[in-house]
């Protein structure tokens, strides 16, 4: 690793009065100008309720939207709410945009949470499930089966599940276990058949086992599904697990623990070292959350309560099942009536071969690439014949001296993880920019970044005390004695898994200026280079912010000079300050802002007189939007970037991102259509408003269903026809 700072003067970085005005205090705007993040994230994962409320959507579908509420939820408690948890046990500074006092916003997320979980078990258990058992996809409990299904489960008991439990009990010689972290267990009291003492067991229920046990199809209807839960099926044959024992009673419940890493970086110590020290570490961080059913008694409560160390009100008392993430593996269920229509990405236009009636028939790449900047749409247009094909071309063509590429979130097995190696094993140079600290993904990423490093690849891990979030590959190849830079930035990762349900945007390019530009920054990144200055990047940590506030700036000055003016933003988050004072500042002289935010949004639109020109939407839908788009008029000469950064601090002040300046008349042009498909009133979208309530808008005024951006940009891209070979 090396600490040499990053520089990105793109601009003029010694404007001393545009440094006043950004850092000046904000008198002309009011002083609760920022909506609280926390609860601004639940009113994300709200939006992702209403589409699992939506009738209208295919079943399958709608208990997937289940499953990733529940996925989301559990890591909005392991990562924000037990940051904030920990800010007021130590004391440390709360961030501006909270608003309120730490231990108030902790009492607001809980009751609201409380109001979503509660919702979000209701939604199960009254609409989807009954649903799906109408459409003969079943969920039995153990007294609807026969004596036949009985037995058939008694025997899957006995010989695939029974192995593996571990009953703990706890008395004078067991102490309390350690219950793991988003772990399902059964709290059992059961009474000594002997001596009349009643105790206490834990049992985990086996997370490496299927959690939906399929039962025999009747004879019926052999082609109904059926289901029994896993812990239901363990439940009903604890006497298997404790002879001699009276079972009293037996209740699920699931706790959640704060599971964020926080690494001290020093120089001299081996950043692999100490972050594999911390997850050991993160296995035992203080509870944060406990689950229960509804059932469950006063006794076993008030025990798990007083050894688990927790609040009531950090106990959610729910509904069985608990942990609707299981909800996930219905996705293999083999009924595509019940899912989304489904869409086979194709070839980008200008990576189809030129001689092929395929959509999916692979042109030259780089050949392709001379012809002109190419921006592909995922997953309307494929990775594998994209990004992956790019790679893999590099890999095994002999004029490719180097390789280069950032990696954030991938997976071992992957394709592009496997180029990576084939190049190194030709006797290419590659560099893999790996970041490690990329949560939850961190023990994947050291697997596999030493399965690079086993290869001959040169791994790198970044700069201290920045995480390398950017996404940019690059290939060196000799054309006739001349060196030609292929360049990639992207808005998303190099996983070819996320990239099918990942909503992104890359750009292909072997402009000069953009292979300095990234040539210059791994510099950076893997030695000890300080660089001036960028050409058609914008990079963080130190001025990108300082670059977006410029261009929005410019917007203003051009609206309070009567002359065209509007911003336009496509984030997954808006949170920072000092970028959404800056969109005040323009609102109020006049310029149209246009917000395309998918989660979090401190920006606030019912400010009278300041956020009077700023419209919020968001879209949800079968994927998940996540590319970002920076564009501005400028006064009829529009300025567009795409590239990975949100609007956070940690975006901006502590990781390395790249935005790319988007060049061609065509992609700007495709970008801004885009984004007035996103904010057209035509368009199903939600709407923030006032006290930053977010209305869903999916229907016109005669009921009639609005347009889903995602299909009619799939449609569009779809009907794309592939151009002429040459003559």
């Amino acid at each position: 690793m090396t600490d040499a700072p990053l520089v990105d003067p793109g601009f003029d970085t010694e404007d001393d009065d545009f440094d006043e005005m950004v850092e000046a205090p904000d008198a002309d705007l009011p002083e609760h100008r920022f909506m609280d993040r926390e609860l601004s994230w639940l009113a994300f994962n709200n939006r992702v309720l209403e589409l699992a409320e939506d009738p209208t959507l295919p079943l399958l579908e709608r208990a997937n939207f289940l499953a990733i509420f529940a996925s989301n939820l559990d890591e909005f408690f392991m990562v924000r709410v037990a940051g904030l948890k920990r800010r007021i046990v130590t004391g440390l500074a709360v961030p501006s945009n909270i608003g309120t006092a730490p231990a108030k916003v902790l009492s607001n997320i809980s009751d609201l949470a409380h109001e979503l979980q509660a919702r979000h078990a209701e939604v199960w258990n009254e609409e989807v499930k009954p649903a799906l058992s109408e459409a003969g996809i079943d969920f039995a409990r153990w007294d609807e089966l026969d004596d036949g299904e009985r037995e058939y489960l008694y025997d899957y008991f006995q010989t695939q599940v029974f192995p593996v439990l571990m009953p703990l009990a706890v008395d004078p010689a067991h102490p309390f276990p350690y219950i793991s972290g988003l772990s399902l267990n059964l709290a059992i009291r059961i009474r000594n058949a002997r001596t009349g003492r009643e105790e206490f067991a834990r049992l985990k229920v086996p997370p490496m086992l299927p959690r939906l046990v399929p039962v025999p199809a009747k004879d019926d209807a052999p082609d109904s599904i059926r289901f029994i839960a896993l812990e239901d099926l363990i439940a009903e044959n604890l006497a298997d697990l404790f002879p001699g024992m009276e079972i009293l009673d037996h209740h699920a419940f699931r706790l959640t623990r704060n599971e964020d890493v926080t690494i001290e970086e020093d120089e001299s110590e081996n950043l692999i070292q100490a972050l594999e020290a911390e997850l050991l570490r993160r296995r035992f961080g203080p509870p944060i959350r406990l689950e229960i059913t509804e059932d469950m008694d006063d006794v076993t409560l008030d025990l798990l309560i007083r050894e688990l160390d927790i609040s009531e009100q950090e106990v959610y008392r729910l509904p069985s099942p608990l942990d609707l993430r299981s909800l996930f593996g219905l996705s293999r269920i083999d009924r595509p009536e019940l899912k989304y229509t489904p869409h086979l990405p194709v070839t980008p236009l200008a990576f189809q071969a030129a001689d092929a009636d395929s959509k999916h028939a692979r042109g030259d790449i780089f050949r392709a690439i001379r012809k002109g900047d190419v921006l592909v749409h995922h997953p309307y247009e494929s990775f594998a014949t994209s990004v992956q094909a790019f790679l893999e071309q590099a890999a095994r063509d002999p004029h490719v001296l180097a390789i280069k590429q950032t990696l954030y979130r991938t997976s071992g097995d992957s394709p592009i993880v496997q180029a990576l190696i084939d190049a190194a094993e030709s006797g290419k140079q590659v560099l893999a920019l790996v970041e490690v600290k990329a949560r939850f993904d961190e023990a994947n990423n050291i697997e596999w970044a030493r399965k690079l490093e086993k290869a001959g690849v040169h791994v790198v891990y970044g700069l201290v005390g920045l995480k390398t979030h950017c996404k940019l590959a690059l290939v060196i190849r000799e054309e006739k004695g001349v060196l030609r830079h292929y360049t990639h930035v992207g808005t998303g990762n190099y996983n070819p898994k996320t990239s099918r349900i990942y909503e992104d945007l890359g750009l292909f390019t072997c402009s000069p200026e953009v292979g300095r530009d990234v040539t210059r920054l791994f510099n950076e990144l893997s030695g000890y280079a300080i660089e001036k200055k960028f050409k058609r990047l914008l990079v963080a940590p130190l001025h990108l912010r300082k670059g977006l506030l410029r261009l929005i700036d410019r917007e203003r000055r051009h609206a309070a000079a009567g002359k065209p003016a509007h911003v336009r933003i496509k984030v997954n988050s808006m949170v920072d300050e000092q970028i959404i004072d800056a969109l005040y500042r323009a609102s109020l002289a006049g310029v149209q802002v246009d917000v395309w935010v998918r989660g979090i949004c401190s920006l606030r639109v019912d400010l009278p007189g300041v956020s009077d020109n700023i419209r919020v939407r968001s879209v949800l839908g079968r994927y998940l939007e996540h590319a970002r788009i920076f564009a501005f008029a400028n006064d009829g000469d529009p300025e567009v970037y795409i590239g990975s950064a949100d609007m956070m601090h940690r975006n901006l002040d502590r990781r390395v991102e790249a935005l790319v300046r988007v060049t061609s008349p065509e992609h700007i042009k495709e970008l801004q259509s885009f984004f007035d498909l996103g904010m057209d009133d035509a368009s199903a979208t939600w709407h923030l408003g006032a006290e930053g309530v977010w209305t869903r808008h999916h229907r016109d005024d005669k009921g009639r269903p609005l347009a889903d951006v995602q299909d009619r940009t799939m449609a569009a891209i779809q009907r794309r026809r592939r151009p002429r070979a040459a003559r």
